[in-house]
C-alpha cells in the first residue's frame, strides 16, 4: 500500500530510532531491515533522520547486524527514489564495510557496489560517452588492488568535495574506532578518485599529517598507504609543491613520513625530474638536524631508503646529500638497531651506484663531507651536530680518511685550542685516540699521515697538555697523553721526530707523572722512558735531575703497573748517565738515587723488588763502590737481604770482568 504508507512512514522513524540500540541483536537486525523498507517506500526525507544512528550500527559487534546495515544502505543506493541527492551520504557507509573484518561483508558490500556503478554508468552514458571510449589505464597502479570501475570511480571523484570534509574530522576524532574506519575509508575513497585527489590536497595532507600522529597504529598504517596513493595518482610537480613548505617550517616526524609515503607510491619515471629537489630538501640541515628523536629519524632513514628503491641509479646525483643524511642520523644517539639500518641503507645507495661497498661512497665523497664540516667549525660546542657527525664520518668511514687529511686536520687543529669548548674538545681527543689506536687502518692507510706529525704535536697535542683545572681538563690531559703515547706505539712519531719535539713535550709529559688518572701516569712513564731511550744522552743535567725526580715519584704510586713503569724508566735513566758529558757531576744525584732504591728492594711487591733489583744492576756500572758502600750500610735493616747479596755479587762480578 505505498501510496498510503507514504503518508504515514515519517512517524515510524522515531520508534524505530530508539530501537535500533535493543541489547539483542536479533532485534537490532529486523529494525535495521525495517527502517529500509521505511525510507525506500515511505517518505525519502526521513534519510538524514536514521543516517547517524545506521553509521552507529556499523561500529556493532555482531557481524549480522552490520551485514544488514550494509544491504539496506545498498538497497537504497539502488533504488531509492531521491538517492543522487543522498549518494554523499550513503557512499561513505556501503564503503566502510569494505574493510569489515567479516569476508561475506566485505564481498557483499563489494556486489552492491559494482551494481551500483554500473547502474549510474547506464543511466549517465551520454556524460560518460568520452571516457568510456577513450579512457587509458593507469601505467602505475597499487599492487594488489583491483581497479573499480569507470561508474564507481566517477560516483566517488563527483560527491569527494562532500564527503571529505566530514571524513576529515571523523579521523581525529576521540573514539580510536571511529578513528580508525575513517582512516580506512579514507583509503579506499582516494583509490576510486585516483587523480581527482589533486584538488583535495591542502586538506588531505593537513589531515595527514595528524593522522600520521595518531596513537593507533592502525590510523597511522591506513594514513600511510593513502599517502602512498598520493604518489601514484597526484603529478609530483604538485604534491611536492604543497608538502616541502612543511619542511621549511619545522618538520614533524609525520610530514617526513607522509612524504616517504609519497615517494615510495610514486613511479620512477614521473619522480626523476625532481630527484634533485628531494635530495635537497632532506639535507637542509633544518631537516635532518631538526630533532634527535629516534622516531624522527626513522622517518627521515624511510624517506632516503623511499627514493633509494624508486629512483635506483637515478639517486647518483643526489648521493652526496643522502650521505649527509644518512651520516646525521648515525650521529644521533639511538640505539644499535637504527644505525645497523643506515648501514643497510648506505649499502643499497652503493649498489645502486655500482660501488662494492658504502666505503665507496665514502671514497667518493670523504672530501665534500669533510669540506661540508669544516665550514662551521669555528662555531662548534659540545652540543653541535656537527661533532657526531665528525666523528661518524672518520670513524666510520675505514681506511678512507687516510685520503681527505687535510681537512680532517684542519678541523682537528681548529676545535682542539685550549680556548675552546672543553666537553667539545675531550669528545675529538677521544675520536683521535680511537684512529689512532688502528692507524695503519685509518689515518695513515695511505702513509701520509707522518707528514702531519708537526702539526698534530705542537698545534694539537702540546696545548692541550698545559695544566687546567678541573676534571675536564685532566680527562683532556689524559686524552692527549693517549694520543702521544698511541703515535710512539705504531712507530708513526720517529725517533727524528722525537728529537725534534723533545724540548716542547718533556716539561709537559713528566708534569702528566702527577695526574690523578692511573692511565694518564702510567702512559706519561712510558711516554719519558721511550724519551730517555731515543735522546736520553742529549739532556743536560738539570733536565737529567727533574727526570729522576718525578720518576723516583711513582715508585710509591698506588697502581702496580705505574711503579714497574717507574722502575723501567729509572733503569734506562742509568743508561743514559753512563755514556753522558754530565755524568761527574751527577754523583750527588745517583748517591740518592741508590738510597731510595734500596729502600724500595723490601716493598711488599715482588715484582717491584725484582725490577728494582735490575735497575740498580742497571746504575751499578756508574759508582759500584758507592752502591756497595750504600747496600753494606743497609742490609741488616732489610727483611729480605737476599736481593742485596744478590746486587753485591753482581757488582763483584762485574769488576772481575772488567779486570
Amino acid at each position: 500500500m505505498p501510496e498510503h504508507f507514504h503518508l504515514q512512514s515519517e512517524s515510524l522513524i522515531k520508534p524505530l530510532m530508539q530501537t535500533i540500540s535493543h541489547q539483542h541483536y536479533r532485534v537490532r537486525v529486523d529494525v535495521i531491515q525495517a527502517t529500509g523498507a521505511v525510507i525506500q517506500f515511505g517518505n525519502g526525507k526521513s534519510v538524514d533522520d536514521v543516517l547517524s544512528h545506521l553509521a552507529q550500527r556499523l561500529f556493532d559487534e555482531i557481524p549480522k547486524v552490520r551485514h544488514a546495515v550494509t544491504a539496506v544502505i545498498g538497497e537504497w543506493l539502488l533504488h531509492l527514489r531521491d538517492r543522487y541527492s543522498y549518494f554523499h551520504k550513503l557512499i561513505p557507509l556501503l564503503l566502510g564495510s569494505f574493510t569489515d573484518e567479516i569476508p561475506e561483508n566485505t564481498k557483499l558490500a563489494w556486489t552492491y557496489w559494482e551494481k551500483i556503478g554500473l547502474q549510474w554508468e547506464k543511466e549517465n552514458e551520454e556524460d560518460l560517452k568520452d571516457k568510456m571510449d577513450f579512457s587509458v589505464s593507469p601505467s602505475h597502479y597499487p599492487k594488489g588492488e583491483t581497479r573499480p570501475g569507470l561508474g564507481c570511480r566517477e560516483l566517488v571523484s563527483r560527491n569527494l568535495s562532500k564527503i571529505l570534509p566530514g571524513l576529515c574530522h571523523d579521523i581525529t576524532d576521540w573514539l580510536g574506532s571511529t578513528r580508525i574506519k575513517a582512516s580506512q575509508l579514507l583509503y579506499t575513497l582516494l583509490l576510486h578518485a585516483e587523480d581527482h585527489i589533486t584538488q583535495h590536497m591542502e586538506l588531505l595532507l593537513r589531515t595527514l599529517y595528524q593522522a600520521c600522529s595518531d596513537e593507533e597504529s592502525e590510523v597511522v598504517k591506513n594514513s600511510v598507504k593513502a599517502a602512498e596513493l598520493i604518489g601514484t595518482f597526484v603529478s609530483p610537480k604538485v604534491s611536492l609543491k604543497l608538502i616541502t613548505p612543511a619542511f621549511e617550517q619545522t618538520p614533524k616526524a609525520s610530514c617526513v613520513m607522509v612524504l616517504a609515503a609519497v615517494i615510495r607510491g610514486s613511479p620512477k619515471e614521473i619522480l626523476q625530474p625532481h630527484v634533485a629537489q628531494l635530495g635537497n630538501t632532506l639535507s637542509q640541515a633544518g631537516v635532518c638536524q631538526r630533532s634527535e628523536e629516534v622516531f624522527y629519524m626513522e622517518q627521515l632513514l624511510y624517506c632516503v631508503q623511499a627514493l633509494i628503491e624508486v629512483c635506483q641509479e637515478d639517486c647518483k646525483e643526489i648521493s652526496l646529500q643522502l650521505m649527509k643524511v644518512l651520516v646525521t642520523i648515525m650521529a644521533t644517539p639511538s640505539s644499535q638497531d637504527l644505525k645497523e639500518k643506515v648501514e643497510k641503507t648506505m649499502s643499497s645507495l652503493a649498489a645502486v651506484q655500482q660501488l662494492e661497498s658504502f666505503h665507496g661512497l665514502y671514497k667518493q665523497h670523504i672530501i665534500q663531507l669533510l669540506e661540508w664540516l669544516a665550514v662551521s667549525c669555528e662555531g662548534w660546542s659540545c652540543y653541535s651536530p656537527e661533532v657526531l657527525q665528525f666523528e661518524v664520518i672518520t670513524t666510520h668511514s675505514g681506511s678512507v680518511i687516510g685520503e681527505a687529511l687535510d681537512d680532517f686536520v684542519l678541523v682537528l687543529r681548529t676545535c682542539l685550542q685550549p680556548n675552546r669548548d672543553p666537553q667539545m674538545r675531550l669528545k675529538l681527543f677521544t675520536v683521535l685516540s680511537q684512529l689512532l689506536q688502528k692507524a695503519s687502518e685509518t689515518i695513515n692507510s695511505q702513509g701520509l699521515f707522518p707528514s702531519y706529525l708537526e702539526t698534530v704535536i705542537k698545534d694539537i697535542l702540546a696545548p692541550n697538555l698545559q695544566w687546567h683545572a678541573g676534571r675536564t681538563a685532566a680527562a683532556i690531559r689524559a686524552t692527549a697523553v693517549l694520543c702521544l703515547w698511541a703515535l710512539i706505539h705504531c712507530e708513526m712519531l720517529s725517533p727524528k721526530e722525537i728529537l725534534r719535539v723533545k724540548d716542547e713535550l718533556m716539561p709537559q709529559i713528566i708534569a702528566s707523572m702527577d695526574e690523578d688518572s692511573k692511565i694518564t701516569r702510567l702512559m706519561a712513564c712510558r711516554i719519558v722512558d721511550v724519551f730517555l731511550k731515543v735522546c736520553g744522552r742529549q739532556f743536560d743535567a738539570d733536565k737529567l735531575k727533574n727526570t729522576y725526580t718525578e720518576v723516583l715519584k711513582r715508585l710509591d704510586d698506588a697502581s702496580g703497573e705505574v711503579r714497574l713503569a717507574a722502575a723501567h724508566t729509572l733503569a734506562n735513566w742509568f743508561k743514559c748517565l753512563k755514556d753522558s758529558d754530565v755524568k761527574s757531576s751527577m754523583e750527588n744525584h745517583v748517591e740518592f738515587l741508590y738510597q731510595e732504591l734500596l729502600v724500595h728492594l723490601d716493598d711488599p711487591d715482588e715484582n717491584l723488588q725484582k725490577a728494582v733489583l735490575e735497575v740498580l744492576k742497571e746504575g751499578s756500572i756508574l759508582y759500584p763502590d758507592l752502591l756497595v758502600r750504600e747496600i753494606e750500610g743497609v742490609v741488616h735493616k732489610h727483611q729480605t737481604p737476599v736481593y742485596c747479596n744478590q746486587l753485591l755479587h753482581h757488582i763483584q762480578s762485574a769488576k772481575e770482568s772488567a779486570l
